[in-house]
C-alpha cells in the first residue's frame, strides 16, 4: 500500500516564504499526529513521500477539507496563532495523512503543486 502525506495551502495569503513553511509543518506534523497507524508505518517505510499543493481560496480550501471529512481520511485545519504576518485564527492550510495514495488522489490529484 502506497502512502503519502498531502499539505494543501492558501496562496491567495500571499504568505512568506518561512511563513509557509512554518504553516506547512504545523500541518504535517498534526497530519502525522492523528493518521492510522498501519499507513504510518507504511509511510515511513516506503520513504515518508509529502506533496504540498495549492488552492486559491479559502472556499476551495474548505470544499477539500469537507470532502477529506467525508471519505474520513482525517484532514487537519491549521490556523494561524497571530503573531506575524496575518490576523489570530486565519486559516492557512489543511494536512492529510499519511493515507493510502490512490484514496487521496481523488480529492486532490488535481490541484497544483505550490
Amino acid at each position: 500500500m502506497e502512502c503519502k502525506q498531502v499539505i494543501v495551502i492558501r496562496a491567495d495569503l500571499k504568505m512568506g516564504k518561512g511563513k509557509m513553511a512554518a504553516q506547512a509543518a504545523h500541518a504535517s506534523l498534526e497530519a502525522y499526529k492523528s493518521a492510522e497507524e498501519k499507513a504510518v508505518s507504511e509511510w515511513e517505510i516506503s520513504g515518508v513521500k509529502k506533496v504540498v499543493l495549492k488552492v486559491d481560496s479559502l472556499q476551495e480550501l474548505m470544499d477539500i477539507y469537507n470532502r477529506l471529512k467525508k471519505e474520513k481520511l482525517k484532514p487537519v485545519l491549521i490556523k494561524d496563532a497571530g503573531h506575524t504576518e496575518l490576523e489570530h485564527g486565519t486559516i492557512t492550510c489543511i494536512g492529510v495523512g499519511p493515507v493510502k495514495e490512490t484514496d487521496i488522489d481523488k480529492i486532490t490529484g488535481k490541484l497544483k503543486m505550490m
